[in-house]
């Protein structure tokens, strides 16, 4: 058995008529801290698939934000922030959310909120009336939105200091209007000179031509990540087809070079690590659809080319992984990973639909040999991930919680420790 699985393996229980498989609720990670999650449940309606939070009127508590509603702490009070839609129960319809950030994008101090939309849907931000739920007459003070572009592909764009100077940018595919085809990557930034106006696109790869077609770049595509897979120190941006290199000194306006490679099936987020301890940097994805986490080794053959090899970390676990974050959880300095179920993606259709929806941490140890082992570890039984969820210390304790807005609902999953 590869010493990169787990050290206990989670007997799972073949599936009919809707079964659920045993989760890991009674079983501890090797660890000397002992932590527990306390859930509360802000809302039991599906309003969206994305979730962000900030201090929305600046009184000093972090509130949740997912595009539908603004959650204020403590008590969780509902501001709605555009005119309410209703979403149904989520088994046969989408939302309008299914990614956010919040990032103060016009400098006036006050937290506002970038959406991504139902995916090739134009993308835009919601500027925070400064903190304010309700206007002079009374009624729900709706945020007001600002295009950012018209077009937002891939199902996994990412938010994120790219170019390592601190600054997070948009990273996504997108498409010219009509043409479906013919996407190309990119990373988006505000334009310094138009606040509210589309943001600047920067190639990160060539557009698509006819018999040329830029993988990731659909709208339903599937994988995205930004990780250092050369090991020169920068962030390159992967797909599942493969990877394109930061060059040295990125000039905002020059494609940068692809090199293809096989990083296995539809996933969500990617992520770069060295997970076999052979100082290369591998890449590490979870199945959006099916099941599945794996991660997918590189290594230097005999001729000194690259190769890449897929290794399931865990086959039957949970389905419908379609997000996932590499966070240090349990504060011991090496990176878990955080993922769990996106209930109902597809309705019932998907593999595992009717099973429960859990949201896992896969304890990361770095073993004396420098492999890394990945012990799963319940968080919650009944609380998902939708398209996009957060992993940020939400109660001031330093320690890293959960918060989600789904099919489920939106909850809040503090950690707390012994």
């Amino acid at each position: 058995m590869p010493r990169f699985l787990p050290a206990l393996l989670i007997a799972l229980v073949a599936i009919s008529g809707g079964l659920c498989p045993p989760l890991a609720e009674a079983v501890d990670p090797p660890s000397s801290t002992k932590i527990t999650w306390k859930k509360t449940v802000l809302d039991r309606k599906f309003r969206s698939e994305g979730v962000a939070v900030a201090d929305v009127n600046k009184d000093g508590k972090i509130d949740v934000l997912n595009g539908e509603y603004w959650y204020e702490a403590p008590d969780w009070t509902p501001h709605e922030l555009q005119p309410f839609k209703d979403h149904k129960d989520g088994l046969g319809n989408y939302s309008r959310v299914f990614f956010c950030w919040a990032e103060d994008l016009n400098v006036d101090s006050w937290p506002d909120l970038i959406v991504i939309d139902f995916p090739g849907a134009p993308c835009y931000w919601m500027e925070n009336p400064k903190g304010k739920s309700r206007g002079d007459d009374g009624k729900p003070l709706h945020w007001q939105q600002h295009r950012i572009w018209h077009s937002a592909c891939n199902e996994t764009p990412i938010y994120t200091d790219l170019l390592g100077n601190g600054k997070r940018v948009l990273v996504m595919g997108f498409q010219p209007q009509g043409k479906e085809t013919e996407g190309q990557m990119a990373y988006f930034t505000p334009d310094p000179k138009n606040p509210t106006g589309l943001w600047i696109m920067h190639p990160i790869s060539e557009p698509s031509v006819p018999g040329k077609e830029i993988p990731g770049t659909r709208k339903f595509s599937h994988g995205l990540g930004a990780g250092d897979i050369n090991g020169d120190g920068r962030a390159d941006v992967m797909c599942t087809g493969g990877w394109w290199e930061q060059p040295e000194k990125p000039d905002g306006k020059t494609p940068w070079k692809f090199t293809a490679a096989n990083f296995g099936a539809a996933c969500a987020d990617m992520f770069a690590f060295d997970v076999d301890g052979n100082g290369l940097n591998d890449v590490i994805s979870t199945s959006a659809h099916q099941f599945g986490i794996w991660f997918h080794r590189q290594n230097v053959d005999k001729k000194k080319q690259t190769t890449w090899t897929t290794v399931t970390l865990f086959g039957m676990l949970v389905s419908e992984t379609h997000a996932a974050h590499f966070v240090d959880i349990d504060g011991d300095g090496v990176k878990d990973l955080v993922t769990g179920k996106r209930w109902w993606s597809h309705g019932r259709s998907e593999p595992g639909a009717n099973w429960s929806a859990p949201v896992y941490y896969f304890k990361a140890t770095k073993n004396a040999d420098k492999v890394t082992s990945f012990f799963p570890v319940l968080i919650d039984d009944d609380c998902g991930i939708g398209t996009q969820f957060a992993v940020d210390d939400i109660n001031g304790d330093k320690f890293p919680d959960i918060i989600v807005s789904n099919k489920k609902g939106v909850r809040v999953v503090v950690q707390e420790r012994k």
